[in-house]
């Protein structure tokens, strides 16, 4: 299919269309975003003279919401000067666009006639062999294109996006019986390739899938609390990280769902189906009061939990009055919180004979049954439903990999002998000898399908560092790293130390990683796919060395990570960092000086030491300047004195990009860097772009002077320092970091325009980060970042 989504348009501006108009500008797709002309002025319109008939009144909606883009939280825009690529428009005027429009994302309100409106406007304006999709939650796409066209019918499909579309990873995509398959294909592809997606194929029915068995979830957890005589605080204790959930837990992410769309999703099922599964669907009579009171959760500023200057209140749903917030604490509890990782833990709670663990039980296997009954109704398979599970609701497993990790064997036969009905499918299984859902073989994952396990398939892009030492084991390791053959003549040095924080070991992996791709690879990838890319240095070991006064110790420790990260820069072979996440301090010196950078599009990188009481000690301050600098236009004037600011004040004020696009307006990253979209693609990319640079004949960056702005350039720094502190911006203490971060960007006392080589400027940073380490108040902050996980401001 010869498809391409150059421009695209989004019906209905409300939070979830202009977040998805959103999410189309920060990947660089043009959106036109309309939404109804409104029925009267406002006063201000009044008050200059405007009529209806102003284009300026009518696109009122959808150009306020673009920019309402700009100050919510979690930011819809990735940086905001995208916001130009988003046009408002309205709905009587503007149809006529859809001419030059290749997507139509339909998000107005949920409901069938008037969705039915839209389109039917839509088949007389729209370009033929364009795409339109609704991204409704629950409504029968098939009803929704009953009378359109054919190609309007063979170009339409639900494309559900979670909220916000930005974050949230799942895309469900509903097709109906006309849906050319072409189509499908390619939105599968597009969703997960270009929108950075994972994609998972749903059936119309109500809800979808993650919808359908979240919400399911969400009730049976409310009914157990009550039957449990739970409080909110109490479930919400155990039902988030413990078992592999959310932060949010339960009753949190009602809260920022809002109750009233929970309770639309609801009804939507409610409506749709019969018997026991109705029963679980209706809504307790005291979340329809909250819903009433107008107490919806984060957006009316209470719901299950109201804030009340710093102390946070939990609702009791018997009387609706607000108390001190709850946990629950039991023998099952304390012991899950010492297992490692999320499968020993749920084993520890579900099997337990205590208030915790008969609770967790009731709600678990009550997921796991529905998930099984509704396999072949809601989804073909399992991988989708687990899949959607964990990319719309941020589970860690699926219903089906849960099920696994408790064991199905020994779970099935507890349900029934509690009487529970297990399906079929899930008893055959056990009888034919098979006792998992998924089965693991030479680093492959089958799942049962149908008597049979098959083949779990994944995206090539989709590159598993685990799949692969599986597979092909490690060329080298020790406690912090490992160096791994990617294939096609290409290596990654991949860090698993705790927090992925550098030390000396990780210092080590790097000097061999570089000789050995020298000698016998194409190139080198820096990346991994843990929780973030790095969050810096091992703070805990440098803090250790001080307060036992090994400074020499400390001092040869900053000199290798020197040596280690030039060699780094001037590899004969290509060296790019797959970025992602947290990447701060250490973790972005070690991007800094590569040849190339690819960084997932969630990327949050800085130097961020100042907030531990000390400089970047890994090259930080010299290769963020040199970025400046190689970032100038060519052949432009450039103020010298100006690069020193920007990077005194990036450095100072520890700015940290709040993704990878603003981390490029940063200069942390340059015009030639990449950004990859979809963050399970990275490494793939990253890769390919090793490749790249060899295919054009990489040869190594050459070493050159540095011109630095020297002793008059340094007392401009200060100045800007001074008058930080004056305004109370900066302490004491603050300003004696601020002067030496001014001293090493300055170039200490040289002249203005000196040019200087990377090793004097590398000298002065040493000189200035062993300074600092020294004070007892850097020592302080150390601690209680180590201790609280919190800057301390001293």
């Amino acid at each position: 299919m010869n498809q391409l989504i150059k421009k695209a348009a989004v019906l209905g501006s409300g939070v979830m269309g202009s977040g998805i108009a959103a999410h189309l500008a920060n990947i660089g797709i043009p959106t036109l975003l309309l939404d109804i002309v409104p029925g009267e002025l406002t006063k201000e319109e009044e008050a200059k003279g405007l009529t209806i008939a102003d284009k300026q009144v009518r696109n009122r909606i959808s150009a306020g919401n673009i920019q309402k883009l700009l100050k919510q939280k979690p930011a819809p825009l990735a940086a905001k000067k995208n916001i130009a690529l988003i046009e408002a428009g309205n709905l009587e005027d503007d149809l006529v666009k859809l001419k030059d429009v290749d997507w139509v994302i339909e998000v107005v309100v949920e409901n069938l006639n008037v969705k039915k409106q839209v389109f039917e406007k839509v088949d007389q304006y729209r370009k033929l062999g364009s795409i339109i999709s609704s991204n409704t939650s629950g409504i029968s796409v098939e009803a929704m294109v009953e009378g359109r066209s054919d190609d309007f019918q063979k170009h339409f499909l639900g494309t559900h996006f979670f909220n916000p579309p930005r974050y949230l990873k799942l895309l469900e995509v509903i097709p109906t019986q006309f849906t050319d398959p072409e189509v499908l294909s390619f939105m599968k592809t597009f969703g997960e390739d270009v929108l950075g997606k994972g994609v998972v194929e749903a059936k119309d029915t109500p809800n979808f899938i993650a919808n359908r068995i979240g919400t399911y979830g969400l009730l049976v957890t409310v009914q157990e609390m009550l039957k449990a005589g739970l409080s909110v605080g109490e479930v919400d204790s155990i039902t988030g990280p413990l078992i592999g959930r959310a932060k949010s837990a339960t009753f949190r992410t009602l809260d920022v769902v809002g109750l009233d769309t929970f309770y639309h999703v609801a009804g939507n099922v409610y409506d749709q189906v019969e018997g026991k599964e109705k029963e679980v669907f209706e809504v307790p009579a005291f979340l329809k009061a909250m819903v009433e009171k107008g107490w919806l959760g984060s957006k009316s500023g209470q719901g299950f939990f109201l804030k009340k200057g710093k102390e946070i209140l939990e609702l009791d749903p018997t009387t609706l009055e607000y108390g001190p917030r709850k946990k629950l604490s039991t023998p099952a509890v304390e012991l899950a919180k010492q297992e490692k990782g999320t499968a020993n833990k749920l084993k520890a709670l579900v099997y337990a004979n205590d208030k915790a663990g008969q609770f967790l039980w009731n709600t678990f296997t009550a997921s796991f049954v529905y998930s099984a009954q509704l396999l072949g109704e809601i989804a073909d398979d399992i991988v989708a439903i687990d899949r959607a599970m964990k990319w719309g609701f941020g589970w860690e497993m699926g219903p089906f990999e849960a099920w696994d990790a408790i064991g199905v064997e020994k779970s099935v036969k507890k349900m029934q002998e509690a009487g529970v009905e297990v399906p079929a499918w899930v008893a055959e299984m056990l009888e034919k000898g098979n006792s998992s859902f998924y089965l693991e073989e030479n680093g492959e994952q089958f799942y049962y399908h149908n008597g049979q396990y098959r083949l779990v398939e994944y995206n090539p892009k989709a590159i598993d560092l685990k799949k692969i030492k599986q597979q092909k084991g490690v060329i080298k390791k020790n406690s912090g790293a490992s160096l791994i053959d990617l294939g096609d003549g290409v290596a990654l040095l991949e860090f698993h130390s705790p927090n992925n924080a550098i030390g000396l070991d990780i210092v080590q992996m790097i000097n061999f990683a570089i000789d050995e791709v020298e000698k016998n690879y194409k190139g080198l990838v820096i990346g991994n796919q843990g929780k973030n890319f790095c969050v810096g240095a091992n703070l805990a070991m440098m803090l250790m060395e001080v307060q036992d006064d090994n400074i020499y110790e400390l001092d040869l420790i900053v000199r290798h990570l020197h040596s280690a990260l030039l060699k780094v820069k001037y590899s004969a072979k290509p060296v790019v960092a797959a970025p992602f996440g947290m990447t701060l301090g250490g973790g972005a010196e070690v991007c800094l000086p590569t040849a190339h950078i690819q960084a997932s599009a969630e990327t949050y990188m800085g130097l961020v030491e100042v907030g531990v009481g000390l400089l970047p000690g890994g090259g930080g301050n010299k290769e963020l300047y040199m970025k400046h600098l190689e970032n100038l236009p060519n052949g432009v004037p450039f103020d010298l004195q100006n690069v020193a600011n920007k990077v005194f004040e990036s450095i100072a004020m520890a700015k940290v990009s709040t993704s990878a696009e603003e981390a490029r307006e940063n200069n942390f990253l340059d015009s030639s860097d990449g950004i990859s979209f979809n963050s399970d693609h990275l490494i793939y990319d990253a890769k390919q772009a090793v490749l790249a640079l060899h295919e054009q004949g990489y040869k190594p960056k050459v070493r050159k002077k540095v011109p630095v702005v020297g002793e008059t350039g340094y007392a401009t720094l200060l100045l800007g320092a001074e008058g930080m502190r004056l305004s109370g911006y900066l302490s004491e203490h603050d300003m004696k970091i601020a002067k030496k971060i001014a001293y090493v960007i300055a170039g200490g006392r040289v002249p203005f325009g000196t040019e200087v080589d990377e090793q004097y400027l590398l000298d002065l940073e040493r000189e200035a980060f062993l300074s600092l380490i020294a004070e007892p108040k850097s020592q302080q902050r150390m601690q209680h970042m180590l201790v609280k996980g919190k800057p301390l401001r001293n």
